[in-house]
């Protein structure tokens, strides 16, 4: 079974097409908790405890090798990966300060049993980029840079409850679940101390938000708490949620740096200050950047899922999808990687054989009917249109034999979604 565990991953190889199917298998198997009611053992120590002394390696030292390492989560509104392009809020936010500085992008995916406080002050990563609300518990062991967003914490119910809160009195028949290791949780304590009936069901930190969602979503569990815009995001793929009271208003979120690189979080503050601050009346002043990027994740009419595609329907097969031996067969027949083919199929149509593209490329690998033989009608079968594109796939990937393995498969990829003539112009510029 695929886990996130195994990938603290430099996203510089074909690993990018991997994490996607990481991404579904956490949606939907292991990685995710069990019913509320086995939840009442699970270990309560906080992440926090036992982190690791920060490494020395401060912006200099970023500037003297090149690259910057960004510790996040794969999420609709962190980073994700669409037709492998990557993509994210989080992720355009760090790539164009990135870029603003003449340096290489590494992105660092946190593994269900990491920590990413120790990814940090390992080494591993520069710099936590994944919608972190800042507590005081974290600033023990990080410190943050200046905000660049502001969210509201909301109660997220399951749509199948009865039950429709209305306020945070509503909610005392209601198990609430989250990690121990969130704001949410901190929250949730303090409105308990202020005299709230609440239930708290604590799961393992291992399970993120969008986890917590999924099973809310299908009614594992009752009700969860999210970021305002992380709702917004995940509603428009998920479904099965509805929104409930708002429990905390205008939670600052940034990005989490070792305690040690002053210089490298002074750089953050001067990029993150263009982009958003308080005017004198105390309204946030957004840059257009920002606005443009609120809006294309979080506000914008595009549904979000239109570029993440974490299929939640995994979890009724017990594997990736439902085509996972034709597709381990025809990969063998082609000597393709079967989880790349995989990765593919799921990029390109989401498992769905009947699924059309604008430039009319059709079925499960999107096979464009101008470049096959096959009639149209007969790309709608699953087993004739994964043949197919695997058949086109393996026809490109002999075309770039010449390559080592990682640009074979970078251009084969191109190749297969943008087709010979682009990639030839691109290759000419």
């Amino acid at each position: 079974m695929l886990s996130r565990n195994s990938l603290k991953t430099r996203l510089t190889s074909k690993s990018n097409w991997y994490l996607i199917l990481i991404a579904f298998v956490c949606a939907g198997l292991s990685c995710t908790g069990g019913p509320e009611a086995d939840t009442k053992d699970v270990n309560r120590t906080p992440i926090l405890a036992n982190i690791t002394e920060p490494v020395e390696r401060d912006y200099a030292d970023i500037k003297n090798t090149g690259i910057l390492r960004v510790i996040t989560s794969y999420s609709s509104s962190t980073y994700f990966l669409h037709r492998g392009i990557q993509a994210g809020f989080e992720y355009e936010l760090i790539k164009n300060f990135a870029k603003e500085h003449d340096l290489a992008l590494e992105v660092i995916i946190i593994g269900e049993d990491e920590n990413p406080y120790d990814l940090l002050n390992s080494g591993e990563g520069d710099l936590i980029a994944a919608s972190y609300t800042i507590t005081d518990e974290r600033r023990e062991v990080v410190d943050f840079t200046r905000p660049y967003n502001l969210v509201d914490q909301i109660i997220v119910l399951s749509e199948e409850l009865e039950l429709e809160p209305e306020s945070i009195t509503d909610l005392s028949s209601i198990p609430i679940t989250v990690r121990r290791n969130s704001s949410y949780y901190v929250k949730l304590k303090e409105l308990q101390e202020e005299g709230f009936d609440l239930t708290i069901n604590v799961v393992s930190d291992d399970m993120d938000t969008e986890a917590l969602l999924f099973q809310v979503a299908n009614g594992s569990y009752s009700a969860t708490v999210a970021d305002d815009n992380f709702f917004q995001a995940s509603d428009k793929y998920m479904g099965g949620l509805v929104r409930g009271p708002v429990i905390a208003q205008n939670d600052t979120i940034a990005w989490a740096v070792r305690k040690n690189a002053p210089d490298l979080k002074n750089k953050f503050n001067q990029y993150l200050y263009k982009h958003f601050r308080f005017g004198s009346d105390g309204i946030p002043k957004r840059s257009a950047f920002l606005n443009v990027l609120r809006k294309k994740y979080f506000e914008g009419s595009t549904p979000v899922a239109d570029y993440f595609t974490p299929d939640v329907e995994v979890q009724r097969f017990g594997g990736i999808s439902p085509y996972d031996s034709l597709l381990q067969t025809v990969a063998a027949e082609f000597d393709l990687d079967w989880v790349m083919l995989t990765s593919i199929a799921a990029q390109e149509s989401k498992f769905d054989p009947n699924s059309e593209s604008w430039a009319g490329a059709v079925g499960i690998m999107q096979v464009l009917p101008r470049f096959s033989e096959i009639p149209l009608e007969s790309l709608y079968d699953p087993e004739i249109n994964i043949r197919e594109g695997a058949r086109i796939l393996k026809e490109q990937m002999d075309h770039y034999s010449y390559m080592d393995s990682t640009s074979q498969w970078n251009f084969a990829l191109a190749t297969y979604n943008a087709g010979p003539g682009h990639v030839a112009d691109a290759r000419r510029l």
